[in-house]
């Protein structure tokens, strides 16, 4: 998508699912698509059980304030951030703060955790969320994926889950979590991407693309993006186990045949002037 107006139209549409999601009582309830990542139940059990099967423990669900699990992720970024006490980390896509509480409880007082969201009713639930948790190094701020209200080099790692998919221009994305992202700083994302081409009629249907599968990449697709930002040491593992709960994103539609799960991790290199001079402190 280059055109500006096809673009803020597709954010628009994605705005107003999870606008609807953010309000959601019953499941589907957003896009019509069952137990995706867009319209789960606010049923507390049926998303722990979501959530375990995307790879959190019961221990991290059951540490986080009520209703910030709502389902939505495709995996567990963090379980591959090797976040650190102290560190900045940003979250894309931060829906009801789930994966941001998290991280906040890894990076501890002397870390940042910062969630963007482009749904203003989805940043609300977030901030009422840390309010009920009272995390005081999580906070929460409006803004799109693709322009970013940060600083340059302001974090040591970027966590995204299920979001970046949405996107209509992943290429700027990427461009963007590269101008935050300190040196030596780290990309880790769950996300869904495409194994095969995705029929037209799959990209162009509304339910797919608000449920993060009709506007998924390929994968080669994906890792020239990220190179072509400036990342190096670019890792896209698709798990293939996946297909089993996407399968149940869109009964009997087969995106299943199309699209998987997968961790994506990149590094922002650190120059080797930087670097020499390190080695000289050191």
């Amino acid at each position: 998508m280059t055109n500006h107006h096809e673009q803020d139209d597709h954010r628009q549409k994605v705005r107003s699912a999870y606008a609807k999601v953010a309000h959601a009582e019953s499941a589907g309830d957003c896009c019509g698509v069952e137990s995706s990542c867009c319209g789960v139940s606010d049923d507390q059990a049926i998303n722990t059980l979501i959530s375990t099967r995307l790879g959190y423990s019961t221990a991290q669900l059951t540490s986080v304030p009520g209703g910030a699990d709502m389902g939505l992720g495709c995996g567990n970024p963090g379980a591959i951030a090797s976040l650190k006490p102290g560190e900045v980390v940003v979250d894309l896509g931060a829906g009801g703060g789930f994966d941001c509480f998290l991280a906040a409880q890894e990076v501890g007082e002397h870390g940042r955790v910062i969630g963007i969201d482009m749904t203003p009713d989805m940043l609300s639930k977030a901030r009422q969320n840390a309010a009920r948790g009272q995390y005081t190094n999580v906070e929460f701020r409006l803004g799109e994926i693709e322009y970013l209200p940060l600083a340059d080099a302001s974090a040591d790692v970027i966590l995204s889950n299920c979001v970046i998919n949405l996107s209509p221009d992943k290429p700027q994305v990427f461009r963007e979590a590269f101008r935050v992202l300190k040196p030596g700083g780290r990309l880790a994302i769950s996300d869904v991407v495409a194994t095969v081409e995705l029929p037209e009629a799959m990209r162009q249907d509304e339910q797919l693309i608000a449920g993060c599968m009709g506007n998924a990449s390929l994968i080669e697709e994906l890792e020239q993006m990220i190179t072509a930002a400036g990342f190096s040491g670019v890792r896209i593992a698709p798990k293939d186990e996946s297909r089993a709960f996407i399968r149940d994103w869109a009964p009997g539609r087969g995106v299943e045949d199309y699209v998987v799960s997968a961790t994506i991790e990149a590094v922002k290199a650190i120059p080797a002037a930087i670097a020499s001079e390190d080695q000289k402190m050191a």
